[in-house]
């Protein structure tokens, strides 16, 4: 196992960022921001950040470790070059706040693959890592190619002073064809996002709420020494199993009614998935 970065080991990220591992991280899917096409004007962006403290307060109370922010509703998504300055703005300031509130650590996902952008909002505001959902190579997203910009993302981060903002990365990122890596083993791709210094490996499902495969999980935690983070289809039934291998959860789908993404965040949803967790890193000790 390598576990590092250009050859130079790390620490474990979930225990620097969270002080122990088998941290839960909630993910708070913002309203529509300005610009975006479903953006309420006459709400304003006061709703927008009403509900990501409310949402980021049910968390804190029931034992989450931490959360991220992302523009899950700014259908649809552009790639990274198009993402305008409105969206930026609008979530460093709710970044911000979420963090003078709750006190909590945060990190950063803007869609799609905005790696620049969300450096920016964590430097802005406060966060400690961002979601990079190509961190290398590339894919072919809903939006189009997705190429990797860590070479850039990493010297743009340099020069404006947030090297302490650190890099999340995915592993097979959900929603997208990998056709052309498909000659690249899984192994192989988490060893390029350690050569380009990612500081931990996220490992999804191939859709929205679907869980990663269980295999896959293994197969990451195996071959690296970085912390291995789930990013997709946690659930209260599957949380024990899954952070028995990985460090860290990230949790969306099924903190909602229903467990569907664009539901209302449900607090006994919320409440029994961090006492799943609770209860599973009791029965390991």
């Amino acid at each position: 196992m390598n576990g590092s970065g250009g050859g130079l080991p790390k620490p474990n990220e979930i225990e620097r960022v969270f002080g122990r591992r088998g941290a839960l991280i909630g993910m708070l899917h913002l309203r529509p921001l300005p610009g975006a096409p479903k953006y309420r004007p006459d709400e304003g962006i006061e709703a927008v950040v009403e509900q990501a403290l409310r949402e980021g307060r049910l968390l804190r109370e029931a034992g989450f470790d931490g959360l991220i922010v992302e523009n899950g509703w700014d259908i649809p998504f552009v790639p990274p070059e198009a993402v305008g300055h409105e969206t930026t703005a609008a979530m460093a300031v709710i970044l911000r706040l979420l963090r003078d509130e709750l006190s909590l650590p945060i990190g950063v996902n803007i869609l799609a693959n905005a790696a620049s952008a969300s450096i920016a909002v964590a430097a802005a505001g406060g966060g400690s890592f961002i979601r990079v959902n190509q961190w290398v190579n590339a894919y072919v997203a809903n939006e189009g190619l997705m190429s990797g910009k860590a070479g850039e993302v990493s010297r743009y981060r340099h020069a404006i002073g947030a090297d302490e903002v650190r890099i999340w990365a995915d592993v097979l990122v959900k929603l997208g064809s990998h056709a052309l890596t498909a000659d690249r083993p899984l192994a192989e791709q988490v060893r390029d996002l350690e050569w380009f210094n990612a500081d931990a490996i996220i490992v999804t499902g191939r859709r929205l709420a679907d869980p990663p495969v269980y295999d896959d999980v293994v197969e990451v935690r195996s071959v690296t020494d970085l912390a291995v983070v789930v990013g997709s289809g946690v659930t209260a039934e599957n949380v024990g199993r899954l952070l028995a291998v990985a460090d860290a959860a990230i949790v969306g789908s099924a903190l909602k009614d229903g467990g569907v993404w664009w539901g209302e965040m449900s607090s006994a949803a919320v409440e029994a998935i961090a006492a799943a967790r609770d209860a599973a890193l009791v029965a390991r000790r």
